[in-house]
């Protein structure tokens, strides 16, 4: 397989070419294209967070739980953290993703497990459109690409050096990077289930963050007709969402009015 110097080397100038292509011939601002490049960069070493020792490991949980809380600020903020609550924050997302994730990890997952899949891939990219906030639909979708793409830069070029071209013959870890699906049934399943809950909260975002944003204007017209403080909390959080829920299904079961059936001639 590809070593790290090689994988990070072939990532980075991917990222600084999918950088380059977003603002040269898509008029996307420097930032955002700097981030994306970044994004690309690390994404080239994530699928050897399953090595149990040495230097992949230890070297992307640290990028991980870096770039994990500075890239969630946007939200944090949107939610109306204060900078102390954005410190606390970070530094326990920090211990989390670097301790916590990091034991699951070498618990959990054997290399060139279903973590060097196509799917686990399509997950990191999911994963990344969560965490990237932004108003501009087509931003958290261009870093998330630039996740995907490295990472299944790294698959590409594992599967490349199981090839023994001066023996002309394949290894035996041929075949085992791109897949999308491995050899056991449990992390088949975990790994779509993944998907599958990953994409339920990717459709359930712009509904929870509307929803904070609505306890927040609540908290703030409190503040201001009471004249003293009032935040809000997780429990504001649920009321709107409960509202929200309740709306909906209202509608769905509610009768057809008198105009509506009118316009519906085949109804008796």
């Amino acid at each position: 397989m590809a070593n790290f110097q090689t994988h990070i080397s072939a990532s980075t100038l991917l990222g600084i070419g999918y950088g380059a292509v977003a603002h040269f011939y898509f008029d996307v601002s420097l930032g955002h294209c700097f981030v994306a490049g970044a994004l690309c960069s690390v994404a080239g070493m994530l699928p050897d967070l399953d090595h149990k020792l040495g230097i992949p490991l230890r070297e992307m949980l640290n990028f991980v739980a870096v770039l994990a809380p500075m890239l969630m600020m946007p939200r944090f903020q949107e939610l109306g953290f204060t900078p102390e609550q954005l410190v606390f924050v970070a530094i326990v997302l920090y211990v989390l993703i670097r301790f916590v994730g990091g034991a699951l990890f070498r618990k959990f997952t054997k290399h060139r497990g279903m973590w060097h899949s196509i799917p686990a891939a399509a997950a990191a990219g999911m994963v990344t459109y969560v965490i990237c906030l932004s108003p501009e639909h087509e931003i958290r979708l261009m870093k998330s690409w630039a996740v995907v793409l490295g990472f299944l830069l790294h698959l590409v070029l594992d599967e490349i050096y199981s090839v023994d071209l001066l023996g002309r013959r394949l290894k035996k870890s041929s075949g085992t990077a791109l897949k999308f699906f491995g050899k056991q049934t449990g992390p088949n399943l975990f790994a779509y289930a993944n998907l599958i809950v990953l994409g339920l909260f990717i459709a359930s975002d712009g509904v929870v963050m509307d929803c904070c944003r609505e306890a927040i204007a609540d908290g703030v017209a409190h503040q201001y007709d009471h004249d003293h403080d009032h935040t809000y909390g997780f429990g504001d959080v649920i009321e709107k969402l409960s509202d929200r829920t309740r709306s909906w299904v209202s509608q769905a079961f509610e009768p057809p009015s008198s105009i509506e059936r009118s316009q519906q001639p085949f109804m008796r």
